[in-house]
C-alpha cells in the first residue's frame, strides 16, 4: 500500500493513525527548543565572540534530545498557535501559517535575546524510513550589541518506519554563522554505525571570520557538550582542558511518550498566559484524548478537526479570500537552504501588543482554560460536510 508513496514527499499526503501520534502538536515541540534557553542568555552576557558561539550551538543542539523520541506529533491546523509564558522570563508565540505547504513561524523573546524562525518541513519517504530536511530560517538576536546569528540544521533520518524497532539519527553538518562578524561554528553530528558505533556524536570547531579555528567543540547530542581553545591546526592548546558547557537535565523514568519535564510543561497549563488564545494547541480535543489514553475518541476528533479544515478551505476558495496569519506578516524575502528556496515569515509585533493589553487589564474574569473551546477557525459556524 505504502509502495506508491516511495521518494514522495509525505508531510500531509498521508492520514494516519494516533496510535503513532504524541499528545503534542509540531508547535509545541518548536518551543521546545526554550528548554536550555539560559545558554542564550550566556551568550549575550559573553564578551569573547567565540564563547558566544559556544553557548548558542550548544542551546541548538540541546533539542535533539527531545527531537529522538519517534512519536509523531500532530500537525498544527491552519492558524493554530501555540503561547508559553513562566518559564525563565521567555514569552514564546507560534502559528501555523500555512496549510499547504505545511509552514509555521515562531517568535520567542526575553532581555538577553529574540528568537525567530519559519519552518517548513520538507520529507521524502523511502520505504522503510523517512528523510526530514529542515527547509527553515532560524535567527537569534542577542540584544546587548544586536548581533545575529542565522542556523543551520542538519537533516533527519527516522529509521525502520514499519520494521524494527523504530530510531532517530541527524547526521550532517549544523552550521551556525554570526551574520554580524563573520564568525562562525561547524559542528558535524556523526551518522551511527554497525551497532551503534558514533552515535549521538558531535565534534566540530568555531571559527574566526577568516576560517581559522579558535575553540574546539565535542560531545553527544543526547548528553552533554564540552569545549577547549585550540590552535591554527585544530590541537587544544597546552594548558587549556575540556570545559562542559550544557549537560541534559535529568528526564523522568519510563514516561510512556519519553517527555522531559520540560514536555510536560510545555503541555501543562501552567506555562500558559492569562486569557489563553482559543487557537492555543493545548486546547485542541484530540490531543486531550489522547493525553487522557482514550485513542477512539482522540481519532475521531482528529478526522473532525481535518475535515472541519477541508470545509474552511472550500469556504475560502468560494469567496476568494486569503488566509492570513494573525502574529507574522509574510514578506517579500525568498532565503535559500540546502533543501530549497523558502518564504520568510516576519513577527509583527502584535502579540507583544495582545499581550500588553491583556496583562494591564483590571476586567479579566478568571476563566478555567480547560473548558475554552478550541477554535482556530476563520469562519463561524461552519458546517464540516
Amino acid at each position: 500500500m505504502m509502495q506508491k508513496y516511495i521518494g514522495s514527499d509525505v508531510t500531509s499526503m498521508v492520514t494516519l493513525p494516533v496510535l503513532i501520534f504524541e499528545p503534542m502538536t509540531m508547535l509545541q515541540k518548536m518551543a521546545e527548543l526554550m528548554e536550555y534557553s539560559n545558554l542564550l542568555d550566556r551568550a549575550d552576557e559573553c564578551e569573547d565572540p567565540y564563547m558566544r558561539l559556544v553557548f548558542a550551538t550548544s542551546w541548538a543542539i540541546s533539542v535533539y534530545y527531545a527531537y529522538q523520541r519517534t512519536w509523531k506529533p500532530f500537525n498544527p491546523i491552519l492558524g493554530e498557535t501555540y503561547e508559553m509564558a513562566n518559564h525563565s522570563g521567555v514569552t514564546f508565540i507560534a502559528e501555523q501559517v500555512s496549510h499547504h505547504p505545511p509552514m509555521s513561524a515562531g517568535h520567542a523573546e526575553n532581555e538577553h535575546f529574540a528568537y525567530d524562525v519559519t519552518s517548513k518541513l520538507k520529507t521524502k519517504f523511502l520505504g522503510n524510513s523517512l528523510d526530514v530536511y529542515p527547509v527553515g530560517r532560524t535567527h537569534v538576536t542577542l540584544k546587548r550589541d544586536g548581533v545575529v546569528l542565522d542556523l543551520v540544521p542538519p537533516p533527519t533520518k527516522v529509521n525502520n518506519l514499519i520494521f524494527g524497532r523504530t530510531w532517530v539519527d541527524s547526521p550532517g553538518e549544523m552550521i551556525m554563522t554570526n551574520l554580524t562578524t563573520g564568525d562562525k561554528a561547524v559542528l558535524y553530528f556523526q551518522p551511527c554505525g554497525w551497532f551503534g558505533a558514533g552515535r549521538y556524536e558531535v565534534d566540530g570547531y568555531v571559527y574566526n571570520a577568516a576560517e581559522e579555528p579558535q575553540i574546539l567543540m565535542t560531545g553527544k547530542w543526547n548528553e552533554s557538550m564540552s569545549y577547549q581553545p585550540c590552535d591554527m591546526e585544530g590541537e587544544p592548546l597546552p594548558g587549556t582542558e575540556l570545559k562542559e558547557v550544557w549537560h541534559i537535565a535529568d528526564a523522568p523514568k519510563n514516561d510512556k511518550f519519553q517527555y522531559t519535564y520540560f514536555a510536560h510543561k510545555i503541555n501543562s497549563f501552567d506555562t500558559a498566559p492569562k486569557r489563553l488564545l482559543a487557537s492555543d494547541s493545548r486546547l485542541r480535543p484530540d490531543r486531550c484524548a489522547l493525553e487522557k489514553g482514550d485513542l477512539s475518541k482522540s481519532g475521531a476528533e482528529k478526522s473532525r478537526l481535518e475535515e472541519r479544515q477541508r470545509a474552511e478551505k472550500r469556504e475560502r476558495e468560494a469567496k476568494h479570500h486569503q488566509f492570513t496569519p494573525r502574529w507574522f506578516d509574510l514578506t517579500e524575502e525568498v532565503t535559500p537552504t540546502p533543501w530549497g528556496d523558502l518564504e520568510v515569515y516576519q513577527y509583527n509585533n502584535k502579540y507583544n501588543e495582545h499581550r500588553a493589553a491583556v496583562d494591564s487589564s483590571d476586567s479579566i474574569d478568571e476563566v478555567d482554560v480547560k473548558l475554552i473551546e478550541f477554535n482556530p477557525w476563520q469562519y463561524g459556524n461552519l458546517s464540516a460536510e
